[in-house]
C-alpha cells in the first residue's frame, strides 16, 4: 500500500511539472482551462511522495472533482480572485496558484507560527488566521486542507505529534469562525516533508510550517460546468 501511495505522489509532482512547462506564460485564467484535467496535482506540491504516511489520509474530501475547458476557466477566475484576497489581507503570506487551487504557506517569517515545541495559536497567528476565515467565509464554495510539518529537531515520532497538533489547532481555530467543519480535512507530516536546511537556523523556521491548500467544492465546479454549458 505504501509503494502505492508514493507512487502516487510522485504522479501527482509529474503532473505539476509538465503543466508548468504547458503554462508558463500563460495567465490564471488560461491555465484554468488547460491543467484542469491534472486532478490532485496540488496535493502532490504539499505533500510529495509521503501520500497516506500521517493525517487521517481523506484526501478526496478535498479534492472533489475538476473542470477543462470553459469550466476550468470560470474555476481559474474565481480562484485566481480569492487569491488576490489572501494576498491583500494576508501581505506576508506565500500564496501559490497551483492547478485548480490556491495553496498557502504559513512560516515563522508569514504569520502563523509556533513556538519551540508548542502548538496553541498565539496573538499573532490569531490576528492572520482572522483575516483567513473572514476570506473563507466571503468564499463559500471551497474545501480546505490544513498539513502541518516540523523540522528535524526532536525524534520523528515526536514531531509527527507535534505537527498533527499544530494543524489542528490551526483547523480548530478556523471552525470557530463560522466555518463548517465539513470543508476541512486536516493532515500532518512531521519532519518528513523538509524543504529547507534543518542543519540551518533559518532552514529550520521555514521547515516548522504550516499549509493551507483551497480547492473548488462540488458546488462550484457545477456550478461552472453549468454556465459554461459542459
Amino acid at each position: 500500500m505504501k509503494t502505492i501511495l508514493n507512487k502516487i505522489g510522485l504522479i501527482f509532482f509529474s503532473l505539476i511539472l509538465t503543466d508548468c512547462k504547458a503554462v508558463d506564460n500563460a495567465n490564471n485564467k488560461q491555465k484554468g482551462a488547460v491543467i484542469g484535467a491534472a486532478s490532485g496535482a496540488v496535493i502532490g506540491a504539499i505533500i510529495g511522495n509521503n501520500v497516506g504516511k500521517g493525517g487521517n489520509g481523506e484526501l478526496g474530501a478535498v479534492i472533489g472533482g475538476v473542470a477543462g475547458g470553459t469550466a476550468g476557466v470560470l474555476i481559474g477566475s474565481k480562484m485566481d480572485k480569492q487569491a488576490q484576497k489572501i494576498e491583500e489581507e494576508i501581505p506576508g503570506a506565500k500564496v501559490e496558484r497551483i492547478d485548480d487551487a490556491i495553496v498557502v504557506t504559513f512560516d515563522e517569517t508569514s504569520g502563523v507560527h509556533f513556538a519551540t515545541d508548542k502548538y496553541n495559536i498565539n496573538a499573532a497567528s490569531q490576528q492572520t488566521l482572522d483575516k483567513l476565515a473572514g476570506v473563507f467565509v466571503e468564499y463559500p464554495d471551497t474545501n480546505i486542507l490544513v498539513v502541518g510539518h516540523t523540522d528535524s529537531v526532536g525524534t520523528e515520532a515526536y514531531n509527527m505529534t507535534l505537527s498533527k497538533n499544530r494543524a489542528y489547532a490551526v483547523t480548530n481555530y478556523l471552525t470557530n469562525k463560522r466555518l463548517s467543519a465539513g470543508r476541512f480535512t486536516t493532515n500532518w507530516f512531521g519532519e518528513a516533508q523538509s524543504l529547507y536546511d534543518n542543519s540551518t537556523t533559518e532552514g529550520r523556521a521555514k521547515n516548522r510550517r504550516v499549509n493551507v491548500a483551497i480547492l473548488p467544492n462540488e458546488k462550484m465546479i457545477e456550478d461552472a460546468k453549468q454556465q459554461s454549458g459542459n
